[in-house]
């Protein structure tokens, strides 16, 4: 499974990215040492969309907080950059995918980052990381 992530990011060209007690949705929690990682800039916070490509190199989950009883659950990672993309793809390039059941993975991309617009960590199917692999 691969992975996206919507997140602040201040140097878009580092080689390392670093996201602390990060939200995660749609599987995102699952992510692990070794797993490949799409990094989008967000756009609500100035950025461009996708940036880089990366490996996950620290995964740490957090622990929930005692009496509260709906808790989204959060990740801790560290990502080392393998590409910077060569493309744009971001809000712009996805808003008029809005058919959620039509199996098209950009539509699958603005579902999971852009119907709720805020930052967090996802899986993705292999047909979005394919897609995305082509903004390499």
């Amino acid at each position: 499974m691969a992975f996206a992530i919507k997140a602040e990011v201040v140097d878009p060209r580092a080689r390392t990215f670093a996201f602390t007690a990060h939200k995660t949705m749609y599987g995102g929690k699952l992510i692990t040492e070794g797993d490949t990682v799409f990094v989008f800039a967000s756009e609500t916070q100035g950025g461009q969309g996708l940036i880089a490509l990366g490996i996950i190199t620290r995964a740490e989950r957090i622990p929930k907080k005692r009496g509260i009883a709906r808790q989204t659950p959060r990740v801790s990672v560290t990502i080392r950059r393998t590409a910077l993309a060569k493309r744009p793809l971001g809000r712009r390039e996805l808003e008029h995918l809005t058919d959620w059941n039509d199996g098209r993975p950009g539509t699958e991309l603005n579902f999971k980052f852009y119907r709720q617009s805020t930052n967090k960590i996802v899986g993705i199917s292999n047909k979005a990381a394919a897609f995305l692999s082509k903004c390499f």
